[in-house]
């Protein structure tokens, strides 16, 4: 069963359901959100869901998500689908977005689920699909003529087709050449009376530049280029380029941009087209390995339409195939290598950034218990799971793996950035000789999504200690040297700074934690608040605050951290708990 490009989230209020969204997760992948049955938590969660574009299938009464959604209405061409889906999965509900693939969902979930779907929308429950959502190949060019057709054609009128649409037809559309209804298929701008546009995908912008421009300069040459033959945005299929500038941010936003993807060639690959170049250069042949790469580029698509034009530093053509063009096997695409954070282990602490991420990627890569965190999230990804101390190996096998043009999410628990395996990836980048990764690893587009780190969830759980000047240090001495981590310490406890401890003990080595307590204890009066967090984020999580004086080494081991407060930090009771906390100074500045 074909999967969602963009992911569902299966909204279910507490256990009830539960087994038919698993199985809906199972056909088309998502993430499993279970609210509560207050209806507290989907009251924020469903408008955050719409307004990111989410599709969301609520197994639920679908009242709960009308009335949920309703003050979030505004514009039914841009909204996502939602769905509602019996308990028992007999009925199968497209609520929004039904031209927007609600439709086309409904009837794979009850196909899925033995019931059957309840297609309302007048052109769904008679043509195969709306005439606002051709299929991958064509765009919609004039969205604003496609309900006046339908509703022409839903009072017996015909389409006059002209170009290549084969599925109008297909779709159960009636055709004819006398149709009143005209259908214009065209790589070029415009409208018709009283028919519609559509915008076939036959277009390829190839573009060369300099390294470092600016997107801005590559999106204004592919536009002139366009307008060159007053042709449409809506009809490119690719931003082409040679493989070397994989990593090219400007050709990256400038792809986003037209809503396209980017696709690269090799210097061979291009240089097969030099006899059909209507612009060469020796020079680019000397620097790159072929004589050209915007026109070559742009004639992989097929003959060239508008030929070489230039700006200060980028150069573009534009190519044409004779039909759509399936970008899955145009070129190769870049890889991408996501650096993902995803928080001390609950669902509730991964950004959206993250998420998005996991999702769009098709291999994750990491220690086998951080992908444990995110297996709710897993869909038809390829998993590669190392274990503990692999590290280098690890890393070095997302980069490759990205290399080949895969979209690789590096899995990191808490915050790439922090004790993990972002700064090993950058480190690999840029080594040399020996520990040199590929060339083509090295030209991969690199994307880091923050996370919630074990020191930000501890201080939350137990107040605001870090609300003031605060720093982090490790103990672990696998890789630091002992001096080192001394010589840190001794500066956070004197300089008085709110320090986290990481890796504070292992069954190895226990001294450090020992010496960190001595000296914070030259520094700091006894009472100082310590919060002790181990688990965070999983069914057996601690968090408790102790002073500095009573703390006891012993206690802790490598899933705990620990958090030392500055002089300054105090505590107070509140509940029947203790919060610990570090103020700013706004009390002096009341004063």
């Amino acid at each position: 069963m074909e999967r969602c490009l963009v992911k569902p989230a299966v909204i279910v209020f507490g256990e009830s359901g539960r087994d038919i969204a698993e199985r809906i997760i199972e056909a088309l992948g998502g993430e499993l959100c279970i609210c509560g049955s207050g209806g507290a938590d989907a009251a924020r969660l469903l408008p955050r869901l719409f307004h990111a574009g989410r599709p969301i299938i609520g197994v639920c009464a679908a009242g709960i998500l009308i009335r949920l959604l309703a003050a979030e209405l505004s514009d039914k061409l841009a909204e996502p689908p939602v769905l509602a889906v019996s308990h028992d999965g007999t009925a199968v509900v497209p609520l929004l977005g039904g031209h927007r693939g609600a439709n086309r969902m409904a009837r794979t979930l009850a196909d899925l689920l033995g019931g059957a779907a309840a297609i309302t929308t007048a052109s769904d429950s008679k043509f195969a699909h709306g005439l606002d959502e051709p299929p991958p190949g064509w765009v919609l060019g004039t969205p604003q003529d496609a309900r006046p057709a339908m509703m022409a054609l839903l009072m017996g009128a015909k389409l006059q087709v002209e170009g290549y649409a084969p599925f109008l037809a297909e779709a159960g559309y009636p055709v004819s050449s006398l149709g009143a209804v005209k259908v214009l298929v065209t790589e070029h701008k415009g409208r018709i009376e009283r028919g519609i546009v559509y915008h076939p995908r036959t277009l390829v912008a190839g573009v060369g530049c300099e390294r470092g421009v600016s997107a801005d300069e590559v999106i204004e040459l592919i536009d002139l280029a366009l307008d060159n033959r007053d042709l449409a945005p809506g009809s490119l299929a690719a931003i082409a380029s040679i493989d070397i500038k994989a990593d090219e941010p400007a050709l990256h936003r400038a792809a986003a941009h037209f809503g396209v993807p980017l696709r690269l060639f090799s210097a061979t690959e291009l240089s097969q087209e030099r006899y059909r170049l209507k612009s060469s250069s020796d020079c680019v042949e000397e620097t790159v390995g072929t004589p050209s790469v915007a026109e070559a580029a742009a004639l992989k698509a097929g003959q060239l339409v508008v030929t070489k034009i230039k700006s200060k530093r980028v150069t573009c053509a534009i190519g044409r195939a004779q039909r759509p063009i399936d970008v899955g096997q145009f070129g190769r695409p870049p890889g991408v290598l996501h650096l993902v954070g995803v928080g001390p282990g609950a669902a509730g602490f991964r950004t959206a950034s993250a998420v998005a991420a996991l999702e769009a990627s098709s291999d994750w890569v990491g220690y086998g218990l951080y992908l444990d965190l995110v297996a709710d999230l897993r869909g038809d990804h390829v998993e590669h799971r190392y274990d503990l101390g692999e590290e280098e190996p690890r890393v070095r096998h997302a980069l490759e793996l990205a290399g080949t043009g895969r979209i690789v999410s590096l899995i990191c628990s808490g915050d790439a950035q922090i004790y993990a395996m972002a700064a090993l990836a950058c480190e690999l980048l840029e080594a040399e000789g020996e520990r040199a990764v590929s060339p083509v690893a090295r030209r991969i587009n690199l994307e880091t999504h923050p996370g919630i780190s074990a020191f930000q969830a501890a201080s939350a759980a137990a107040g605001a200690l870090i609300g003031h000047d605060f720093c982090c240090i490790s103990l672990s001495d696998l890789l630091t040297p002992r001096e080192q981590i001394l010589s840190r310490l001794e500066g956070a406890a004197s300089a008085d700074f709110v320090t986290a401890l990481y890796n504070p003990r292992s069954q190895r080595r226990t001294d450090l934690l020992d010496a960190a307590c001595r000296i914070f204890a030259e520094h700091r009066p006894p009472g100082t608040p310590v919060v002790i967090g181990s688990n965070l984020g999983r069914p057996n999580e601690q968090v408790r605050v102790v002073d500095l004086q009573h703390f006891d080494p012993r206690e802790i081991d490598m899933l705990t951290i620990v958090i030392v407060g500055a002089s300054t930090s105090r505590t107070f009771v509140r509940g029947g708990g203790t919060l610990a906390y570090t103020p700013r100074g706004y009390a002096r500045k009341h004063r």
